[in-house]
């Protein structure tokens, strides 16, 4: 794949949603592995039961309505092996994720500006991005195992977000106009966010995944939970309608 390829993926989506509707295919069944530069808008709308990986880096608008397929962008091996340090280079363009509905998609490496912008349903782990990340998000699941750009969830009202935060630096880039910020406290959310760490090393190999899943007990302490008032708040009156229902 190149640049010139734009919105790769896009067409095949269409037929499998033609003959399967929004339920698509199981996971998995239709693997596309790619080597190169994915073009914008790679993996438009991309419908479940598609996997589609680049073994390079890709450009803007990367998984731009992502419904319900997997995607995963990582450098070659042989260049990882020669020095280059993923976590610190963008492998996904501006915009990546840009009003996903549903599926997953794991960069390995940085991403550019407005990550996630309108996010209503994919899970993402990435290893840092810049500036207005998770903008007017409304569902969805972020993992950022690096450091973050300044506006951080700016209007965001749905979803949550797991920074990787070490040395204190979020809070200042975090937009606290409709979020607080918690810790990861129960038991069950840091085995989810695990998971998700370790998804992401399945697909993508990532070294730096690989030293959050070691020394988890430790690194699971310096995330900062970035979670919408609102959010939480219908969140935990359906905890409580369902305890009060069992």
């Amino acid at each position: 794949i190149d640049n010139l390829n734009r919105t790769a993926g896009t067409m095949l989506s269409y037929e499998v949603s033609s003959r399967f509707g929004k339920e698509g295919l199981p996971d998995d069944t239709i693997q596309l592995k790619l080597k190169g530069h994915g073009g914008q808008s790679m993996a438009f709308t991309l419908a479940k039961g598609i996997t589609m990986t680049v073994e390079g880096d890709a450009n803007d608008y990367c998984g731009k309505g992502l419904s319900g397929g997997k995607i995963a962008v990582y450098p070659k091996q042989n260049v990882v092996d020669d020095g280059f340090v993923p976590e610190d280079h963008v492998v996904v363009g501006n915009v990546a994720l840009y009003g996903a509905t549903a599926g997953k998609a794991f960069f390995r490496g940085k991403g550019g500006e407005r990550f996630c912008v309108r996010n209503s349903g994919a899970t993402t782990v990435i290893e840092g991005l810049g500036d207005h990340g998770c903008e007017y998000m409304t569902g969805g699941r972020v993992v950022v195992l690096g450091p973050t750009g300044r506006n951080f969830a700016a209007g965001m009202s749905g979803g949550i977000a797991y920074v990787y935060d070490p040395n204190g630096e979020f809070p200042d880039k975090c937009n606290m106009g409709l979020v607080g910020l918690d810790s990861i406290e129960t038991e069950e959310e840091k085995q989810a966010v695990f998971d998700y760490v370790r998804e992401h090393v399945e697909y993508t190999n990532s070294d730096l995944g690989k030293q959050f899943l070691e020394n988890w007990d430790e690194r699971v302490k310096h995330f900062v939970k970035v979670m919408p008032h609102d959010y939480k708040r219908v969140l935990e009156e359906q905890a409580q309608e369902e305890a009060a229902a069992a």
